[in-house]
């Protein structure tokens, strides 16, 4: 089965898949309302905004497993991402990103390796994965490499398949 077509549910409970996103490429983070690195909402949505139109879309899916730092039901999660940092990509329903209640899409993106060459586990909230327009995940970035780095934009950049 391609990453693209794990089920997934968006934030209002409806089924989908990555597939349903066209053959765009994608930068998927697990994201948290109530952690030091929220403020990287600011540099998705950036993202979203200067390569949107570009076949690229940020996809977020909230995760409670560092800390407890998204512990809002999905219309909080909605109506905080919206209001405080005017996001505008597609949130998915929370999920597990590590342990034995992973999700199925974290399992198959966790075999992915970073930059230092390291696969497994997420290490905390907002660690990055670029997805091709061809549903291969190309790279991976941990948590504190802000989205707007230049390895990011970058790799964004060179799977851009507009």
């Amino acid at each position: 089965m391609s990453i693209r077509d794990i089920p997934l549910k968006t934030l209002s409970g409806d089924d989908t898949t990555l597939g349903a996103l066209g053959g765009k490429a994608l930068l998927v983070v697990n994201v948290a309302s109530k952690c030091g690195l929220t403020p990287q909402y600011t540099g998705l949505e950036r993202l979203q905004e200067r390569y949107g139109d570009k076949g690229f879309s940020v996809v977020g899916f909230p995760c409670n497993q560092f800390a407890g730092q998204e512990p809002g039901t999905a219309d909080e999660i909605q109506t905080f991402c919206s209001t405080t940092y005017g996001v505008t990509f597609p949130l998915f329903e929370k999920l597990e990103v590590n342990g034995d209640d992973r999700h199925p899409l974290y399992s198959t993106l966790t075999q992915t390796a970073d930059a230092e060459g390291a696969a497994g586990d997420v290490q905390w909230n907002f660690e990055k994965f670029l997805i091709d327009s061809d549903g291969e995940v190309v790279g991976r970035f941990r948590p504190r490499t802000e989205p707007e780095d230049d390895t990011v934009v970058k790799a964004i950049e060179a799977v851009l398949p507009a």
